[in-house]
């Protein structure tokens, strides 16, 4: 069996969704229930975290950590995000640390060898510093998600300025991710080396997926920040895959659904899959 992450993504994917649930852990969005059983922050972010893996097992199959949710806690909201990632990893989830890591050489090599040591399958980083940026990751048989067409509309000022040759530096950079990535294939046809691609960039969408034809596109935005499911489309593949959304606050804390906080996650998130569902072809 194939150690690979594309590999281990693909499996996964195929037998449940193409869907990933964000942990972006917010103390003051928490339920009151959760909130009012305990004093410590911590302690409260641990138990909701643990419970929204408990009841999204099943409808996804990965999950993304914010580590910057755990890291404004100290070392001690650094110990909660590695119960979380275990947690997650004995319920079978693949596991995507979003540090946003980005340095060369020794440095990388450091960042990557913290990734394995927390136990993620993969990482988010930054590409815009180059191939040597990417490397160190790969080289530790990480998978990696790196920053090419990102959400915030800020993003626009840079990633959406024209070279001399036309192309956007995102074009520029997405190139770079497919040249790097093709060193990294698995069986799958996909590489260990995907790319960051927002929903809300969806008019960039095409340029993208033609400069990443074996990149599995992480795809932040969706729902809170108003990507949908037609903004995907033109994200896939030709087979019809390739993709991998993400939601994190219309999961987390749905305005909309009702119940217990547990049954009011398994509802958004069971209506996320099947929104995604409606454009991504099953098994892709």
């Amino acid at each position: 069996m194939s150690t690979r992450f594309s590999d281990r993504l693909a499996g996964a994917v195929g037998a449940l969704s193409p869907v990933c649930v964000g942990l972006d852990p917010v103390l003051e969005s928490l339920p009151d229930v959760v909130r009012a059983r305990h004093h410590e922050p911590t302690r409260a972010i641990a138990d909701f975290c643990k419970g929204v893996l408990d009841v999204v097992r099943g409808i996804a199959p990965a999950v993304k950590i914010q580590s910057a949710c755990f890291e404004r806690y100290g070392s001690a909201g650094f110990g909660v995000m590695e119960g979380v990632v275990a947690h997650a990893r004995d319920l079978g989830l693949v596991v995507i640390w979003d540090a946003k890591r980005g340095d060369i050489s020794t440095t990388g090599a450091h960042y990557a060898a913290a990734a394995n040591r927390l136990g993620a399958h993969a990482v988010t980083v930054n590409a815009y510093m180059g191939e040597s940026a990417i490397t160190p990751f790969l080289d530790a048989g990480l998978g990696v998600f790196a920053l090419a067409r990102t959400s915030n509309p800020d993003s626009d000022a840079v990633q959406s300025h024209a070279l001399r040759d036309g192309r956007s530096v995102a074009a520029m950079v997405g190139e770079l991710i497919a040249r790097v990535g093709e060193k990294h294939l698995g069986a799958c046809g996909m590489s260990d080396l995907g790319a960051v691609v927002g929903a809300t960039k969806a008019g960039d969408a095409a340029v993208m997926r033609a400069a990443m034809p074996r990149q599995v596109f992480l795809i932040p935005g969706y729902g809170a920040q108003g990507g949908t499911a037609e903004d995907i489309r033109a994200m896939l593949t030709p087979d019809g895959g390739g993709v991998l959304v993400t939601a994190s606050r219309s999961v987390l804390y749905p305005k909309e659904c009702e119940g217990e906080w547990h049954d009011r996650v398994r509802t958004a998130a069971q209506a996320f899959a099947r929104e995604i569902a409606t454009v991504v072809k099953p098994g892709s």
